[in-house]
């Protein structure tokens, strides 16, 4: 069977792997029919993704076919198409009995700690599994995506008359846009890259932008924006140390901070300003079962437009030449999709 490895950063190749076998109790046997590529992936790639493991069959934004289902297993049957849930927790650890699946406490990510869907065929538990009747392959693979935004936002409870800044218009940025304007909160964005600024407001029906240009502008432009409060919710997509170093300069008094971005590099502030405030800051952590089904239900709805997300394609055969290219921010990549129809 067929599979992409990152063998180690920068270095992907071709594998053959064994067929998985017939799914167990709780198992379903499902083939893959799209792979979404995102921010892990290709920080993956970088070498710069702290929980990324080495050789990887990357892939956890999967649109699949269910194949085979293993006894006991209810919620989905032969024929299915599904979303996957790619956090593979262990349902006893202190995190999972109280709810918190996100983050189990041995959790394996699909394709991050453990391989995942770059490959044509795979067992996974059924209970990671969330079926659509009316979604493509495309939007099923979407849909992990959108959690992480769901979740980020989720954790910063914005309210209907609030400021809610999203730092960082990369796909999770976006995912929190997403849902920061479903909230019914003022939606403002900031980034470098004007190019992603003009997809903001040009697909994503978002006028406040705040192009990042370095010379202490941003915060003005921020206080003109919220009639001089400030945002109550600041989520920070960017993944930079720096960025998430000076995002409590645009929290509101009691506003929550939301980091959402991995670094490996320290995060530091002056206690003082979070004190004065009395700021909240929170982690956000993948998502939760609930988060992708209310997103399937949204996308169903006609109230999520995923027609803007995908912006680019490949062949499972042609991914590694294209994947180079998709790491450059001049590519102007969204959201890259491989096909995996073998």
């Amino acid at each position: 069977m067929k599979a992409i490895q990152l063998e180690k950063p920068q270095h992907f190749r071709r594998i053959e792997i064994e067929e998985p076998p017939q799914p167990g109790a709780g198992e379903v046997l499902v083939k893959i029919h799209r792979v979404g590529v995102c921010g892990t992936d290709i920080s993956g790639f970088l070498g710069k993704m702290p929980f990324f493991s080495y050789p990887r069959i990357p892939g956890h934004e999967l649109g699949v076919e269910v194949v085979a289902v293993g006894s006991g297993v209810t919620n989905v049957r032969s024929g299915d198409h599904c979303s996957v849930e790619p956090y593979i927790n262990c349902g006893h650890c202190y995190s999972c009995r109280r709810g918190h699946t996100n983050f189990c406490e041995t959790n394996k990510t699909l394709g991050v700690m453990t391989d995942g869907g770059l490959c044509e065929r795979m067992i996974l538990p059924a209970r990671k599994l969330h079926s659509s009747a009316k979604l493509s392959f495309e939007q099923l693979a979407l849909v992990e995506t959108l959690a992480i935004g769901c979740h980020a936002v989720n954790r910063g409870n914005p309210q209907k008359g609030e400021n809610v800044l999203v730092i960082g218009a990369g796909p999770i940025g976006l995912s929190a846009i997403e849902f920061a304007r479903l909230s019914g909160a003022k939606t403002i964005v900031m980034d470098m890259n004007e190019q992603r600024l003009a997809f903001v407001r040009e697909k994503m029906g978002v006028p406040d932008t705040i192009l990042i240009q370095g010379d202490g502008e941003e915060l003005k432009m921020l206080t003109e924006m919220t009639n001089g409060q400030l945002a109550d919710v600041v989520v920070d997509a960017t993944g930079s140390n720096k960025s998430m170093s000076h995002a409590l300069e645009y929290c509101a008094f009691a506003g929550r901070l939301v980091y959402v971005g991995i670094t490996q590099s320290e995060v530091s502030f002056l206690h003082a300003l979070m004190h004065r405030r009395e700021l909240t800051i929170m982690a956000s952590r993948n998502a939760l079962p609930g988060d992708f089904t209310r997103i399937i239900n949204l996308i169903e709805a006609n109230q999520i437009d995923t027609g803007r997300w995908i912006t680019h394609h490949a062949r499972f055969d042609g991914m590694i030449e294209e994947f180079t290219r998709w790491v450059k921010p001049e590519t102007g990549v969204i959201k890259a999709m491989v096909e995996v129809d073998l």
